[in-house]
Formats: structure tokens, C-alpha cells, sequence
């Protein structure tokens, strides 16, 4: 059976994850494993995905913003990206280092005011300026991941050196891409650029304001590029 492996963004968490990527693992008829992030937040991913990968027959991998960075480095250089089937990533953050990118200078900021301020006041002061349900979906990740090493995982993302395109170009997996046009933290450029240098990408647009009240359209988004880039041949992706 086919297994799709996700993992969420910076200060997120598994429920999330499941809940944007269990319909498109349905229809395509995989097995969904959400991973919980850790303290150790990439080695702990790499560590789990080739667990995973080493029972599977097929393993999916994908994931959102940082999430979907650390699935495409996964299937160009972990020792079972032989029995990957492609890569589903939704907001791609940036490719390269971090750069001036907002996704990371968000996260550096967030674990700047939990160190400063403490965990409530920072979650006063995000909810304050952030969409209702942004705020709501933001204030329970944030306090379920507080004593399993959030501060941690906010820092590792602020300086995670993605996979540059001349990497990403090495990818021989169909790559599904999620973005959004109005998502400052995830340009779409970003999306777009992953595409264009892979030899079989596709890219499908939802709108923040479309998924933030409905994450399953980001994994559907994702399932929908995915078979679109698996369909094509190179020279047509």
C-alpha cells in the first residue's frame, strides 16, 4: 500500500497536517502518517520518514512551508528515495538559505517574543493582528507543542538552508505544488520557481483566504498537481 508521509510548518503541528492531507490520501486511496514535530526538527523528520520508508512498498512525501522543503530534500538524498512516488508541498517557504525571507524572519520573531515575553502573551499579541482562524488554529498548535520543543523548532526553521533549484532540478519524482497568490510568508514565485526546475511539476493556486478556513484544499490542491505532473513527460511538465 502506498504511504503518504506529511509533515507540518514552523509552529504547527501533526493535527493540522492530517487534517489538510487525510482527504487527498483517501481519494488516492494511501495510508496518512502525520508527523509531530520535534526539538530536533529536521534529523527528527529524516529519521522518522526512513522508518517509514524502509516497511513501505510506495511512500508519498510532503508537507507544508518548511514541511514541504524537508520532503523534497528527502527524496533527492535519503537512501529510500527509491521508493518514493513523488512530493506533495504546499507553500514552498524559499530554495537556499533563508535569505530575506518572511516565513523565516517570522519564525525568528515568534521565538524571539516566547523567549522574551512568555508563550500567552505572545499568543495575545498574534491573535491580536492575525485572522480569526489563523489566530484559533496558531494558539492550539503553539501551546500543544510548548513543552515538546517549539522554541527549538522555531529557531531550526529560521536558518534551515532549503534545497537550492540546481538541487531541486536533480528531482525524478513528480512534484505536486500548493500555493497562494496572497500568502506573503509563501510568494508563490517560490512554488512556481520549484516547477520550473523540475522535469515533472505541476502547480495548482488556492487562495489563503480559500484554504485558512478550509486546509483541505491544500492537500487537494497538492493530490491535483501531483497527478497533473505525473501525467506529463518531461518535455510537457
Amino acid at each position: 500500500m502506498t504511504v503518504l508521509v506529511v509533515m507540518p510548518g514552523t509552529g504547527s503541528d501533526a493535527d493540522f497536517v492530517a487534517r489538510a492531507f487525510g482527504p487527498a490520501a483517501a481519494e488516492h486511496g494511501a495510508r496518512l502518517v502525520a508527523l509531530e514535530p520535534t526539538a530536533d526538527l529536521v534529523s527528527g523528520y529524516w529519521t522518522r520518514l526512513d522508518a517509514v520508508a524502509a516497511e513501505a512498498d510506495e511512500i508519498l512525501v510532503g508537507g507544508v512551508s518548511i514541511g514541504a522543503a524537508i520532503a523534497v530534500d528527502w527524496a533527492l538524498r535519503s537512501a529510500y528515495a527509491s521508493r518514493c512516488a513523488g512530493v506533495f508541498a504546499a507553500l514552498p517557504p524559499w530554495s537556499g538559505p533563508v535569505g530575506d525571507s518572511l516565513a523565516a524572519l517570522s519564525a525568528r520573531i515568534t521565538a524571539d517574543a516566547v523567549e522574551r515575553d512568555g508563550l500567552e502573551p505572545t499568543i495575545a499579541q498574534m491573535t491580536a493582528s492575525s485572522p480569526p482562524w489563523l489566530a484559533a488554529e496558531l494558539s492550539r498548535s503553539w501551546r500543544s507543542l510548548a513543552d515538546h520543543g517549539l522554541l527549538a523548532q522555531l529557531r531550526t526553521a529560521s536558518t534551515y538552508t532549503a534545497p537550492t533549484l540546481d538541487a531541486i532540478a536533480g528531482l525524478r519524482v513528480p512534484l505536486g505544488v500548493a500555493a497562494a497568490p496572497d500568502d506573503p510568508l509563501h510568494p508563490i514565485d517560490v512554488g512556481r520557481e520549484w516547477v520550473a526546475a523540475v522535469p515533472r511539476g505541476a502547480l495548482r493556486e488556492v487562495p489563503l483566504t480559500e484554504f485558512g478556513p478550509a486546509e483541505h484544499l491544500l492537500g487537494g490542491a497538492c493530490l491535483t498537481a501531483w497527478r497533473e505532473a505525473s501525467a506529463a513527460t518531461p518535455a510537457e511538465a
